[in-house]
């Protein structure tokens, strides 16, 4: 359990003393994160099996036939 404290403790202590430099650079990093997993997963990722399929037994059926198809 030490070990874990103390290693907490570094990601903190390094956090707290960044410079402004590396404050932006977490910001330009934060917001790339979001546009790859929140923008692009609305456009390129739709929705499959909502969009083709009324009830949750016609999902289950596709997803079982896709998985066992030879």
């Amino acid at each position: 359990m030490n070990l874990v404290k103390r290693i907490i403790n570094f990601y903190i202590d390094g956090f707290r003393n960044l410079d402004k430099v590396s404050i932006k650079l977490w910001i330009i990093i934060g917001i790339k994160l979001f546009i790859m997993f929140a923008i692009l997963k609305l456009f390129f990722f739709p929705d499959f099996l909502n969009s083709r399929f009324d009830t949750d037994e016609q999902k289950s059926e596709y997803v079982i036939q896709s998985l066992t198809k030879n």
